[in-house]
């Protein structure tokens, strides 16, 4: 039953002509057919929170009875009215939501709290644990918890900061791959499509509040099921983008459908928001199918105009006069005459000794030159003009665009002397072309089965994860963005046993920097393992149970063995890894990663300063997750980290001030008042490279914005 449904009930018990007016009314709008794609957007989504403790108001589900196979348990929504003590067991009395006459009592072990899509969320982190081998490198993130609830907390630590995000969301196969509403969507439901865009729109729509606006990239992996949908779900969410699909083979030999071909690729939507673009990369021969060869020397534009607009009339100022002139050497540039206006350009003066070269096309007809007087004399002090072979008036003068010139600047292809006509000459024996590749990638190191699944039980051995990436697919698509950007942010919100994160060490290994990646994965338990686990009588909740979830089972460990080289075991990782660079996979990588867990937090205490222990990683978060964490309201009333300090008190701003204006590594102060006049005397006598937080209106207004999104 959707909102809307839930909403008609209301005014139906309360004016019931009115209800079957609304009823009448929408019924009419559902049936027009609208341009674009159509669903229903407002399909009811909720998520079970197992692990929350059941509190007065929660809203809540009564699970089935333990040992029962199959069954999904009382899927009605009850509200806490109390809980008490009785012999020893907590005993909550409930009522059923919108329902008030309907009550009953239950044991609280035997409810889950349920959280509503539409309902404001105040989150907080609990760490579960990290791994520090990176120095006073940045720490990646994992977070456990539902992706929409992480995604709303996320826009606390990282509103338009990312710069790329990586998804790998369920293919909505029509097997059990994913769930919507606590339940398995089957191939049957006529639901289904409607359902999976509700539930991936709901998380682009946050997801493109993330994103850098003014330079990122969304890439999301899909496959044939659903990836005309998305196509078309991602151009109405991201109007503004240049949207890009590849197709990418993941299975040279192919799986095998019945009545068609056999499926060898997926699909990878690069959705590129400002001026995103791929950094050509020195790429293997598999990137360059046509072969070809890279070039020994620079490309010489010639410096006549061509193409578009190529005549006098419409640039007069690009029609001027080139002097050159012969030497012992070699021909030379003399000098650059100015703009020629009108006519008789024939009988203008020459410099004595000189030819003069004016921009006459091969048909006679007056040309022009594709750059200023002022600019070429620029490029002739660089020795970025050249002469081809002598022909007096009809030499051809040729040019280094930008690009070209900067290979020159930076290096890649190094002087070794100047013509006679002071053009540089260069040595590219040792040049690799720079190319971005096409939109077909057939790359034997994106092979799904060697590169994913076999390569992760190197890391944990005997445990199993369906369908893993390709560590170097991944690593592939995200060098393309963050080749050129050492501290980038990478957020992947459906990361699975934690390839995103894996990619990012390996990049920061190959090409330096500090990128760091903050990946969100739920403990959520296989359909085969749950059938083992309520055979036992145990359930979504009990600690048996959560030890097999994928975060706590599969991606904490295999993320840990990254970096350590060690397996859950503390043997060495056996094997290299390949292609871009091959090492021991056992000497791991000098990179930090910390664990969490996503809490619910009630906003009376956040703002009573009573749950700064769960909110404070997400200061930490926000002000760059490096260096120490300020994890308890500081004794003193305040305390200055690396990265950011927190003032409490603030009858000690002086202190604290005077603390953070001898930090140069600071970059936030997070300051705790409902005094707006002292928060502003505080801003003001901040460093200039302190951006100044306060607490905890920020984290309060943040999440009440989120109230009503569905």
């Amino acid at each position: 039953m959707s909102r809307l449904t839930d909403l008609l009930a209301q005014a139906r018990s309360q004016d019931p002509q009115l209800g079957r007016d609304l009823e009448a009314e929408i019924r009419t709008l559902s049936e027009r057919r609208v341009f674009g794609l159509n669903f229903e957007r407002h399909r009811p989504e909720a998520v079970e929170l197992p692990e929350r403790p059941v509190r007065k108001g929660d809203k809540v589900r009564v699970l089935s009875p333990r040992g029962e196979l199959g069954g999904r348990g009382d899927q009605r929504l009850w509200r806490v009215g109390s809980i008490e003590s009785i012999d020893g067991a907590s005993v909550a009395h409930l009522v059923l939501l919108n329902e008030e006459t309907t009550s009953q009592t239950v044991l609280a072990d035997d409810l889950v709290v349920v959280a509503e899509f539409r309902d404001p969320i105040y989150p907080g982190l609990r760490s579960t644990g990290r791994v520090e081998r990176g120095g006073d490198k940045p720490f990646h993130t994992v977070i456990n918890a539902e992706n929409f609830h992480a995604l709303q907390t996320l826009l606390y630590t990282h509103r338009a900061t990312v710069d790329a995000i990586y998804i790998d969301p369920p293919y909505n196969t029509g097997a059990k791959d994913w769930k919507y509403n606590n339940d398995y969507v089957d191939g049957d439901d006529l639901y289904r499509h409607s359902k999976w865009l509700a539930f991936i729109e709901r998380r682009l729509l946050l997801a493109k509040e993330l994103l850098n606006p003014a330079d990122s990239v969304l890439v999301v992996t899909i496959d044939e099921k659903e990836y005309l949908r998305l196509g078309l779900l991602l151009e109405q969410t991201f109007p503004d983008a240049r949207i890009t699909m590849v197709t990418s083979s993941i299975t040279p030999g192919g799986s095998t459908r019945r009545g068609t071909f056999n499926r060898a690729a997926e699909y990878l939507y690069f959705v590129q928001v400002g001026a995103s673009a791929p950094v050509p990369l020195v790429l293997g021969d598999e990137w360059n199918p046509v072969g070809t060869k890279n070039k020994a020397d620079l490309y010489w534009a010639r410096l006549i105009r061509s193409g578009t607009q190529p005549f006098r009339t419409t640039h007069p100022n690009l029609f001027y006069p080139i002097y050159v002139h012969q030497t012992v050497d070699g021909p030379a540039f003399h000098s650059i005459g100015e703009p020629f206006y009108g006519g008789g350009w024939h009988e203008a003066p020459v410099p004595d000794g000189c030819t003069a070269i004016w921009p006459i096309r091969n048909d006679g007809q007056e040309g022009r030159w594709q750059i200023s007087p002022v600019a070429l004399r620029e490029l002739l002090q660089g020795g970025f003009a050249r002469m081809g072979p002598w022909k007096a008036s009809e030499t051809t003068v040729y040019y280094l665009k930008q690009g070209e010139r900067k290979k020159v600047v930076d290096g890649v292809f190094q002087v070794s002397g100047h013509r006679s006509d002071g053009s540089v000459i260069t040595d590219g024996s040792n040049y690799e072309a720079r190319f971005v590749p096409t939109d077909i990638w057939r790359i034997t190191s994106h092979d799904a089965g060697n590169s994913g699944s076999r390569l992760l039980e190197k890391f944990i051995p005997g445990r199993k994860f369906p369908f893993p990436k390709s560590l170097y697919a991944v690593e592939d698509t995200l060098r393309f963005f963050v080749a050129d950007k050492p501290n980038a942010v990478v957020l992947d919100f459906f990361s699975g046993s934690g390839t995103t994160t894996h990619a990012v060490m390996r990049l920061n290994r190959q090409l330096g920097g500090q990128r760091r990646s903050v990946v969100v994965t739920n403990n959520e338990v296989s359909a085969t393992e749950q059938a083992g686990l309520l055979k036992r009588g145990l359930r979504s909740g009990d600690p048996e149970w959560e030890a097999l979830g994928i975060c706590d089972y599969i991606t904490k460990p295999r993320l840990r063995a990254a970096v350590t080289g060690r397996t859950p075991s503390g043997e060495p990782v056996t094997g290299d890894y390949r292609f871009v660079d091959e090492f021991p996979m056992a000497e791991g990588f000098e990179e930090n990663v910390e664990f969490f867990t996503l809490t619910y937090e009630t906003p009376w205490r956040v703002a009573r300063n009573r749950d700064f222990a769960a909110i404070a990683p997400l200061l930490w978060l926000r002000a760059g997750s490096r260096g120490r964490r300020i994890d308890a309201v500081p004794e003193k009333g305040w305390d200055v980290a690396e990265v950011y300090g927190v003032l409490v008190d603030l009858d000690s701003s002086k202190a604290f001030l005077t603390s953070l204006a001898g930090r140069e590594t600071a970059r936030m102060a997070f300051v705790v008042t409902d005094d707006e006049r002292r928060f502003q005397m505080i801003c003001a006598a901040l460093p200039d490279h302190v951006e100044p937080v306060r607490l905890y209106e920020s984290y309060l207004s943040n999440f009440e914005i989120n109230r009503g999104r569905n």
